[in-house]
């Protein structure tokens, strides 16, 4: 069966470790990487669980953030501040680093 190459980036210190693991188990990187790969032809599917957040998780969670920051806000006497004050605030702070 003819071969091809494939590249791929990563970054040096992940390399390093799974270089080293595979090293470990007795098998190159590429031969770990074709294990790989068979695998995910053979069962058409990723051999792990990929997810991230809900959409609506982020969202809530984002929307308890902003709520809390007009908390915080009010607290602080600070709520009607128009955008150009808050532009010179952020300016300010800015310039003090």
């Amino acid at each position: 069966m003819a071969q091809s190459a494939l590249t791929i980036r990563l970054d040096s210190d992940l390399k390093m470790q799974f270089d080293s693991l595979c090293e470990e188990f007795g098998m190159s990187a590429n031969t770990a990487f074709n294990i790989y790969v068979r695998q995910v032809v053979r069962s058409r599917r990723i051999p792990f669980l990929i997810e991230a957040p809900a959409k609506d998780d982020v969202m809530a969670k984002g929307r308890a953030a902003f709520y809390a920051m007009r908390q915080a806000a009010a607290e602080a006497g600070i709520q009607d501040m128009s955008l150009d004050e808050i532009n010179e605030e952020i300016r300010l702070a800015r310039e003090a680093k």
